[in-house]
């Protein structure tokens, strides 16, 4: 049998993003991302679905942890990968 070792702790937190209109985007938590023990790939644990079919993954800081300690269900607009915040409009 094989010996367990420590529980993997995620890495990332899945959101999907609410666009709305005149209004910051709500960034709503919907899961954990946890690396696979050999480095390569990941499991995404979700508790909901997005509707638009779109998840973004955003790497956890300390600084996220230190505020919540646990999953935060809605979160103010991050930056894109393109560094913007995706405020304002398209």
């Amino acid at each position: 049998m094989a010996e367990k070792s420590e529980p993997r702790q995620p890495t990332h937190r899945a959101y999907s993003v609410i666009r709305r209109e005149g209004q910051d985007d709500y960034w709503l938590n919907i899961g954990l991302v946890f690396p696979h023990k050999d480095g390569s790939g990941f499991n995404l644990m979700l508790q909901a679905f997005p509707l638009d079919g779109k998840i973004v993954c955003r790497e956890i800081t300390a600084e996220d942890e230190q505020q919540t300690g646990t999953v935060t269900p809605l979160r103010p607009a991050q930056p894109d990968r393109q560094g913007g915040t995706g405020r304002g409009k398209r």
